[in-house]
């Protein structure tokens, strides 16, 4: 087949061009016109598939098989969401017993099925470990009068059908919310607080007012756009709805380099590897989906711009309040450091807003976890193959530990067991450490909040609330008066985004001859090595382009952030709109409020009552977790030994009653902590020696699982050995009286058994002549007998005058020497039982005197 170019004779080339100068060019340049027509080739595949896809009725990009459970236009105050069941792959097997997951979806103008995107997504993690998966999605537009408050109450609904169809499953569902969702998640949870398992949210924001300044440009969009009159205006264009196009656009207005240049420049670069990566990814991106007018401005007067989420100022329709300290489950918070959409600010600042320090948040009996990534972005945190091998795998390896974690705040972290010198410890690839933090440390590191930027967003809050009064009054009727529906759908399909999808597609004219020119390609492709000056030279350029992108897109930031500052931050302005350049009156702190306080009072009258109940689990718990208290950190190995070994001691102990037991004893040494400790005894008095020894060896195969103890951690144990110590001294007595007393019954028994045969023994010698004693002797020989129930400690424990008696003494006490035997039945006294020859001596007497055993004689 002849080729797309001309080619000279490879001679004629050496001759003109000795240096390779002219080959490499024309190499490069045949390369870079056969890059450019597959490039063209896959934007109008693009283009096809998004045609494609907007015209399902049911658009998702689940990587999985899924059936639909149940639908949530059927509710009472129906939504455009579903509850979705995951198939497994053929090669999966699930285990019915474990606890399910749900991963929901963002709603933040594209369509849903990130969550389960591919094999090494979320979803796909939980498939692999066994859990039986559900999904929750929605559809590409609203149904009418679709408000926030109904989203939340189906998936409430949706979890409660969920638990429905796992009665065997002894853990609540765990719940992922991604990005938005995030958020909608932690709302349902805080009206329902004991449906949730364990909540992950990746990417969620939630404190909207929070960042750090020259990281987080998004926060002030809303102060320099007036406040949320546009919303109201862009849903007045759109007859009611919002178009998600526009949320989409200002997601990649935040990074131009990448939407302009790298983007694109990385498909033309690699057109022969990453088409596939492409356009997969560019059918979720480009899958758009419309939002509810009233939904959106909720969203962008309670959240945005009010803050009133983390606050705890939100109400429903029916007068309840959401606040998040409501929440009992364990909250896991996943950000990253290279997120420009949700920073960790934003991911983290509810819990200082709700918390004053962490003892509010251990009695509020919240555990909170977080996890910050270094450097991947917004998408990488739910999307990233790496990232859900690595930390999307531990957490759901660990969310029966971060489970029972006792109340209270941590940091945890992933680390590859290779890098560790204690890899022969550790099962998997990684390990998930957990560090207790403060809410000052916290803020420290990661919030770096300001108070005088809550003023400022306090004062757009205020400007926001006035402009969109202005706006209602005078500009309203008006735009509502010209739009009609029909407008408003060709609005939409205008969208510049929109078009450059259509635009490269089939239904262009233009881009006819593009298969048969790609398919030419294929045939005869002419790739250039990396070796290559001028592709080299292409790959500086490229550099240097994205530089000169980001560069104007830091000053943009910054000429943004300052004139916000500038604007906002003038106490003329905050006293105008009612502040007086305070914000506390705006955003008081709810912890504390009275009732607040008298609810922590009273949890901590009831536990005192708790100090010195229990037994021997509450113990071994106890000093558990007092010894890992010491520790810089813990990691799931302790639990995990923990846990096993509870199963072996009390096999009925279901996670739930551990979670609790677990949780009991924190609070109770958090309380008091020397009352508790001096208690450990009490709760063990009821156990024997040998059980306490076992429970000290118990919880060494506890703490060794993760190698050696810290210094501070070996003195609170060694205590811990002391207090078992002393338990056993006070046992041990009563152990022995026990085992006396037990062995006193054997010796009485066979006392009787020994009384029987010699009473069989007197009938024989009745009925035989008395010359005839040598084999009476030898037939009633009972001395194996007296071997046989020989323990020393008898000897003086009873007088057996009857046995005594009943034998004629002389005759009998030759022939059948029945010495022993009367030793056996002495119970009484414990030391002199291997005396054989007094007790003899003193059986052969007729009447035998009580203190005669005391005399010793020879035989």
């Amino acid at each position: 087949m002849n080729s797309l170019m001309p080619t000279p004779p490879e001679e004629a080339m050496t001759f003109l061009d000795p240096f390779g100068f002219g080959r490499a060019a024309f190499d490069y340049w045949r390369d870079a016109v056969e890059r450019s027509v597959l490039y063209m080739d896959v934007m109008r595949e693009r283009g096809n598939q998004y045609l494609e896809h907007i015209e399902k009725s049911k658009p998702n990009v689940l990587g999985f098989e899924a059936e639909v459970v149940m639908d949530g236009r059927t509710l009472p105050r129906p939504v455009n969401y579903e509850l979705m069941r995951i198939l497994p792959p053929p090669n999966v097997e699930l285990d019915l017993q474990s606890r399910p997951f749900v991963v929901v979806d963002p709603r933040a103008g594209h369509g849903p099925g990130i969550g389960g995107f591919k094999p090494d997504s979320e979803i796909g993690v939980a498939l692999r470990a066994g859990h039986p998966c559900y999904f929750i999605g929605f559809l590409p537009y609203p149904e009418e009068g679709q408000t926030v408050e109904d989203v939340v109450e189906a998936e409430i609904a949706f979890l409660r059908r969920v638990i429905d169809l796992h009665p065997e499953a002894a853990e609540k569902p765990m719940v992922v919310g991604n990005c938005q969702a995030g958020w909608q998640i932690m709302m349902a949870a805080s009206l329902e607080p004991d449906l949730f398992g364990p909540i992950l949210i990746a990417g969620a924001p939630l404190s909207y007012w929070a960042g750090e300044r020259g990281k987080a440009p998004m926060r002030y969009t809303g102060g320099m756009s007036g406040g949320s009159w546009m919303t109201t205006l862009a849903s007045d264009i759109g007859s009611g709805l919002f178009d998600g196009a526009m949320l989409v656009q200002n997601f990649e207005r935040l990074n131009p380099a990448n939407t302009w240049w790298g983007k694109q420049y990385q498909l033309f670069a690699n057109v022969d590897t990453e088409a596939d990566r492409y356009l997969n990814f560019e059918r979720w991106w480009g899958g758009h989906v419309v939002l509810g007018g009233e939904e959106i401005q909720y969203i962008v007067d309670n959240l945005f711009i009010g803050n009133r989420l983390s606050t705890s100022q939100l109400v429903t329709s029916d007068g309840r309040r959401i606040d998040l300290r409501n929440v009992r489950s364990p909250v896991v918070v996943f950000c990253s450091q290279g997120d420009d959409i949700t920073p960790p600010p934003q991911a983290l600042g509810w819990v200082r807003d709700l918390y004053e320090d962490v003892d509010d948040i251990i009695a509020s009996n919240q555990t909170i976890v977080y996890c910050v990534h270094d450097t991947t972005g917004h998408l990488g945190i739910f999307v990233s193959g790496s990232v859900s091998r690595k930390e999307h795998t531990e957490f759901t390896a660990n969310i029966d530990y971060i489970d029972v974690l006792p109340p209270g705040l941590y940091e945890t972290t992933v680390t590859s067991a290779a890098d560790r010198s204690d890899a022969e410890l550790i099962e998997r690839d990684y390990l998930l450490e957990f560090k207790p933090r403060s809410i000052e440390g916290m803020n420290r590191d990661v919030i770096r909040h300001m108070e005088e930027d809550d003023t400022r967003f306090a004062t757009v809050a205020r400007i926001s609330e006035i402009n969109l009064g202005l706006y209602r009054l005078f500009v309203q009727p008006w735009v509502r008066g010209v739009m009609t529906p029909e407008a408003s759908r060709l609005i939409r399909r205008m969208h510049p985004i929109r078009l450059g999808y259509k635009l490269l597609s089939d239904r262009n004219p233009l881009s006819v001859p593009l298969p048969v020119l790609a398919d030419w390609v294929r045939q005869d492709r002419h790739p250039v090595g990396e070796d290559n000056i001028f592709r080299t030279f292409e790959g500086i350029a490229s550099d240097q382009l994205t530089r000169g992108l980001d560069a104007w897109r830091e000053l943009r930031d910054n000429a943004t952030e300052q004139l916000f500052l500038q604007i906002y931050g003038q106490p003329l302005l905050q006293a105008m709109v009612g502040l007086g350049g305070d914000a506390h009156a705006h955003r008081r702190r709810p912890g504390s409020e009275p009732e607040h306080r008298r609810f922590i009072e009273h949890r901590r009258d009831e536990l005192r009552h708790h100090v010195a109940e229990g037994g021997s689990h509450e113990a071994v718990m106890r000093s558990v977790i007092h010894v890992l208290g010491g520790a810089p950190t813990t990691d799931e190995r302790n639990f995990k030994r923990l846990r096993a070994s509870r199963a072996e001691l009390e096999p009925g102990l279901n996670l739930a009653d551990f979670k609790q037991l677990v949780r009991d004893q924190f609070f109770i040494l958090k309380l008091d902590r020397e009352a508790a400790l001096e208690a450990i005894p009490e709760l063990l008095s009821g156990e024997k020696a040998e059980a306490i020894r076992g429970h000290l060896e118990h919880i060494d195969h506890v703490l060794a699982a993760s190698g050696g103890l810290s210094e501070q951690a070996s003195k609170r144990y060694e205590h811990i050995r002391q207090l078992f110590a002393k338990a056993q001294e006070r046992v041990e007595p009563a152990d022995q009286r026990q085992a006396m007393a037990e062995l006193h019954a054997d010796v009485e028994s066979g006392a009787r058994a020994e009384t029987m045969a010699r009473g069989e023994v007197e009938k024989l010698l009745g009925d035989k002549p008395a010359a005839e004693p040598k084999p009476v002797a030898k037939q009633a020989e009972p001395k194996p007998v007296a071997k046989q129930a020989e323990p020393k400690p008898v000897a003086k424990q009873a007088e057996p005058k009857p046995v005594a008696k009943q034998a004629e003494p002389k005759p009998v006490a030759k022939q059948v020497e029945p010495k022993p035997v009367a030793k056996q039945a002495e119970p009484k006294p414990v030391a002199k039982q291997a005396e054989p020859k007094q007790a003899e001596s003193k059986q052969a007497e007729s009447k035998p005197k009580p203190k005669a055993t005391r005399k010793p004689r020879k035989r």
